[in-house]
Order: structure tokens, then C-alpha cells, then sequence
């Protein structure tokens, strides 16, 4: 398992496009992927769970990666996230 923390850059936080591209990148691993929030555990492969929990922007998340492909996942969301998902 690895995981590492990150703040939300872009400017609307993490509502349906940015979800839809964090799942969308989430789900071409094997690992089981989730992200801490206030207390909260979302799945990251699921957009209703990421919307769920209400990120906004200035937020910060913990990634959690666990599986065969776990370190490759998290460079590629934490590279994704870094980025503003494009915003």
C-alpha cells in the first residue's frame, strides 16, 4: 500500500468533468484505489463517491493505492491531480 497527500488546485474543486477524468484515470489500474477526506474513505473509481465527498478547491486528499500496480497509480493521479485535471 502507498499513499501520499495532495491539495485540490483547480479553481471548482472536484465536481462532475474533474471526477469523471479522476475515475476515468483511476480505472485503468487493478488496484483498489481511495482517497481520505475529513474522516471520510471514497472509492476513486466511482464518480458518485468522489462527488460524494464534496472536495473543493484549496482541499486536501490522501490518495491510498493497494495492489500489483499500485506505485504506477499514484504517480499517474497525483500527476493528474498536480496538473488541475486540465483546468
Amino acid at each position: 500500500m502507498v499513499s501520499q497527500k495532495i491539495r485540490i488546485k483547480n479553481p471548482t474543486g472536484l465536481h462532475l468533468r474533474p471526477a469523471g477524468i479522476l475515475c476515468k484515470e483511476a480505472m485503468n489500474f487493478k488496484s483498489l484505489i481511495t482517497f481520505n477526506y475529513r474522516g471520510n474513505i471514497a472509492n476513486a473509481k466511482s464518480v458518485l463517491s468522489v462527488l460524494g465527498a464534496c472536495i473543493k478547491s484549496g482541499d486536501e486528499i490522501e490518495l491510498v493505492c493497494d495492489g500489483e500496480d499500485e506505485e504506477e497509480a499514484l504517480k499517474s493521479l497525483i500527476q493528474i491531480i498536480g496538473e488541475g485535471f486540465g483546468e
